[in-house]
């Protein structure tokens, strides 16, 4: 199941585009007669540094990285300088229900990328109907919706929607779904809770603001 986006005039980004609701090492056997050429060849070679090639998926990263223009409120950090593919992504809303708090999502880049959608995790805890207490998102271009043409900042502009309009019809946290259905006013009265360190339903949540 997914979340249907559909981004307003203001929120939409050339980059995102609409959406609806190991390396396998070669080993080479030398004969015989080759190995003294073999031996030869390897002595020659050393000291050279070994250049690790590049995976498809690495590359398309590598493009996206130079070409991303992130809105204001979010921040992309590379906990590993040196691998492309895992990466955190930091959203601190400036309107909606969850304004003022800061969220971190783990994004994890498949070497198939783009055939394949990256895999998001949210880890900070969240009171929200379509991101569970676990951290999976309900997002429906990470899961059926996803093409090749889409990109990172595609799933992060999905993300910041996620803030701007929670979506109720298709949640992962049925309680704070339920809520927002049948009383939206409590439901962010529940929010608030939520973000100065309070218990909702159970479950204490982090103080973020």
């Amino acid at each position: 199941q997914g979340f249907t986006i559909q981004l307003s005039s203001r929120h939409q980004h050339p980059l995102a585009a609409p959406v609806a609701p190991c390396a396998l090492t070669m080993i080479k056997i030398f004969g015989a007669g080759r190995g003294r050429r073999a031996e030869e060849s390897k002595e020659g070679q050393e000291g050279e540094p070994t250049v690790k090639k590049r995976q498809p998926g690495e590359i398309r990263m590598q493009k996206e990285l130079d070409e991303m223009e992130l809105p204001t409120q979010v921040k992309i950090d590379f906990p590993d300088k040196n691998n492309l593919m895992q990466f955190r992504i930091s959203i601190a809303p400036d309107e909606g229900f969850w304004k003022g708090a800061s969220y971190t999502f783990i994004f994890n880049v498949a070497p198939l990328y783009p055939h394949e959608a990256p895999k998001v995790k949210c880890e900070t805890k969240i009171y929200h109907p379509n991101i569970d207490l676990q951290g999976n998102v309900c997002l429906n271009i990470l899961r059926e919706d996803w093409k090749p043409v889409l990109s990172i900042s595609s799933v992060v502009y999905g993300l910041l929607y996620l803030f701007l309009e929670p979506n109720p019809g298709d949640p992962l946290n049925h309680e704070a779904a339920e809520v927002l259905r049948n009383n939206r006013a409590e439901f962010g009265r529940l929010v608030d809770r939520s973000l100065r360190g309070g218990s909702v339903a159970g479950q204490v949540f982090p103080k973020l603001l």
